[in-house]
């Protein structure tokens, strides 16, 4: 498939990264690690007016109505500015659960800001972010249920938390879960290409500006395979994202494979981009004081949201071999 983002995507992703570059991130990251959310509530609002929340949401709803590939474009930004909070599930899947069950509003305070975030047992049993989100969902058993978070867990990403929820209130039944599933783990590997592009242009950037013997250590051939190989890495995940939000928009029988492979590739990006972050900045990469380590976390903590590795090299295997 030859695929190339419009300029109205290319335009979508310079303002959302535009808007984000000017908010400093990293100290948002810190705040919301030690509980100060303000900051962070700030920048979902300012998401929300440029219309990032709204792009899932049916335009009857007061959304943009747009597709998989314009959500994808906006991830990826997300992530390669480590936004915190349930962004997978803010502005991809509670959107389109709530849209493809008709209660698209009670998505209506995404538009203004709001967070959302869904567990779907068994793939999902936790639901991130659930003790900071406005509206906590649990799909169970083809029920859309509105919950509240019952027993949280920290994460390896401090920004991040993790539920059991119990159900409150039914509000939808014959909800199709796989739906839900696709839409979660895109997301998600949207965004853990924008981080490992992210780490890449840090360890760039220090590899040009570090000298060693006299000379930049970007300039020794061992730093340049090992940028290399993230650089094609990430070049060859993107395109996987991109033609999963294809197979999603056009209802393609092979998006759930789609979906899987790339969510693989883009974990192997961003898990090689974090290994080789670090051994190019050295011991200042592993200190909690540079913006680096906020990177690191998170990937671990994404690679396995909304499916693992080896559950998604299941489906891509099934798919292959049926």
């Amino acid at each position: 498939m030859r695929f190339l983002l419009d300029t109205e995507h290319l335009d979508l992703a310079g303002s959302i990264d535009a808007m984000l570059a000017r908010a400093d991130m990293p100290a948002v990251v810190r705040a919301w690690n030690d509980s100060d959310h303000a900051p962070g509530r700030a920048v979902w609002r300012r998401l929300a007016d440029t219309g990032v929340t709204a792009l899932l949401v049916s335009e009857e709803a007061g959304g943009v109505g747009a597709g998989a590939v314009e959500m994808v474009v906006a991830a990826e930004q997300l992530g390669r500015h480590c936004v915190p909070g349930p962004v997978a599930e803010t502005v991809a899947v509670v959107p389109v659960v709530l849209s493809a069950t008709g209660r698209a509003d009670l998505a209506e305070p995404l538009l203004a800001g709001d967070l959302a975030t869904i567990a779907v047992p068994d793939e999902v049993p936790y639901a991130a972010d659930a003790v900071t989100a406005d509206l906590v969902l649990l799909l169970q058993d083809s029920t859309l249920h509105l919950a509240e978070p019952d027993v949280t867990h920290a994460s390896v990403d401090r920004s991040r938390h993790i539920s059991t929820v119990v159900a409150r209130e039914s509000v939808a039944t014959d909800v199709d879960s796989q739906r839900a599933l696709e839409i979660g783990a895109l997301a998600t590997a949207a965004q853990l290409v924008g981080l490992a592009s992210a780490m890449l242009s840090t360890a760039s950037d220090h590899a040009r500006n570090r000298t060693q013997f006299g000379r930049p250590i970007g300039s020794f051939q061992a730093v340049k395979h090992h940028l290399a190989d993230v650089a094609i890495a990430v070049e060859m995940a993107r395109p996987l994202v991109h033609g999963a939000a294809l197979a999603i928009d056009s209802g393609a029988a092979t998006t759930g494979r789609d979906v899987s492979a790339a969510k693989v590739a883009c974990g192997r990006a961003a898990d090689l981009a974090a290994r080789t972050a670090l051994q190019t900045l050295g011991a200042i990469g592993y200190t909690a004081e540079h913006d680096l380590s906020l990177y690191l976390t998170k990937t671990r903590a994404l690679q396995s949201a909304w499916g693992t590795a080896a559950r998604h090299r299941r489906t891509v295997l099934s798919a292959i071999t049926a």
